[in-house]
């Protein structure tokens, strides 16, 4: 991160000109040729795959979204339309762009509708083993040439690509929810994908406004590597007393928009879960039991008013009692949990630039300024 004795004018100086940097990939040359994307498959029509097949059409590009029953479909395309919708009705574009945005999207429950496809991005559940069943049908299905794009935010991308015969064809494009919306697009490099994917895909996301860092296969890659390390100091804190919006507000204070339960709650706090699942949050779990899955679903580590507001839980702290056995009120300071929280982030960039998995120390800043809303 820039030096504290900054001033703001050089700090923003220091930002336009790591953004300006994000975009060259040093080990591959300007000139690779670039493969053509007219079209592109959508695997997957719940929040992920219809925000990512939304920044496709808004750009005059087609797209096929493929769901495995009519009625997801139908529910995805019409989150899709009010989407659309709603922004037309706030001025962003006319109001005939709404039809001709949605006339670009086409479902199918026929993963052969993916043939002449030049591109095609999975969304599904993060699961290792259905990912690379999607992966080992893409393989038999997909034109030569068509780059298999995974959106998994976390997963081992080569392991994904072993189970098909073109590994140099698959790549890693992690949007950020909400899809439509968030900037940033962390594009993953695996062990064989080929220079001119890489390329393509870092054109394609100027193409479709985001902004784009190269990095490499780890846990997590660079952006949720990070926050994997705040959430498990901010779960140790929940553990010991604090309650979620005592870690939330120390992080506000910091200057972030959104704390970690914040992010959980607007993000959905079933993305790696499913029903009966147990995991190293069981906090999370008996929320998403009760079917409190965050935002989408009017409660997650919060309530929330009509207006999305997020109130305190009562819920929430009981079942924090239940897990930690640990009575509520005995949060540490604000300045306490902040360095609980940040100082790990720090170490964990370190860590990540040591490996190498990012090009440099700039693209780390690049990632959470617009992935994750840094101060």
């Amino acid at each position: 991160m820039p030096a504290i004795s900054m001033t703001p004018e050089e700090v923003s100086a220091y930002i336009a000109q790591a953004g300006r940097d994000a975009w060259i990939v040093p080990d591959v040359p300007a000139n690779t040729p670039r493969r053509p994307i007219a079209k592109v498959g959508v695997i997957g029509a719940g929040t992920m795959g219809g925000g990512i097949s939304m920044n496709f059409a808004s750009v005059g590009i087609p797209v096929v979204i493929l769901e495995q029953k009519q009625e997801a479909l139908d529910r995805g395309l019409a989150v899709v339309r009010g989407n659309y919708q709603r922004s037309a009705d706030n001025g962003r574009f006319p109001q005939e762009e709404v039809g001709e945005r949605m006339d670009r999207l086409s479902g199918t429950l026929d993963m052969t509708a993916f043939a002449d496809c030049d591109l095609i991005i999975e969304a599904v559940f993060e699961d290792m083993d259905l990912k690379k069943k999607i992966f080992t049908d893409l393989d038999r299905i997909a034109k030569p040439g068509a780059i298999l794009a995974t959106n998994t935010s976390a997963l081992d991308i080569d392991e994904i690509a072993s189970v098909t015969a073109r590994p140099q064809d698959v790549i890693g494009l992690h949007f950020f929810s909400p899809a439509n919306v968030m900037k940033l697009l962390e594009i993953v490099r695996a062990d064989h994908t080929a220079d001119d994917v890489i390329m393509t895909c870092m054109d394609l996301a100027r193409t479709i406004n985001k902004i784009a860092t190269l990095v490499g296969v780890c846990p997590g890659f660079v952006g949720n590597r990070i926050l994997f390390a705040r959430q498990a100091q901010a779960q140790k804190l929940v553990s010991q007393g604090a309650m979620p919006w005592d870690v939330d507000a120390a992080l506000n204070q910091f200057g972030f928009r959104m704390g970690p339960y914040q992010m959980s709650d607007l993000a959905g706090l079933d993305i790696g879960w499913k029903k009966g699942a147990k995991t190293a949050n069981p906090i999370r779990d008996a929320l998403c039991e009760l079917d409190r899955r965050g935002q989408k679903t009017g409660a997650g580590y919060y309530d929330y008013d009509e207006n999305r507001r997020p109130i305190p839980s009562d819920v929430t702290a009981r079942i924090i009692a239940e897990v930690t056995g640990v009575a509520a009120g005995s949060a540490p300071a604000p300045s306490e949990i902040i360095a609980a929280c940040i100082h790990p982030m720090i170490n964990e960039g370190l860590k990540i630039l040591e490996e190498k998995k990012a090009q440099r120390a700039s693209d780390i800043d690049i990632v959470w300024l617009n992935g994750y809303g840094w101060a």
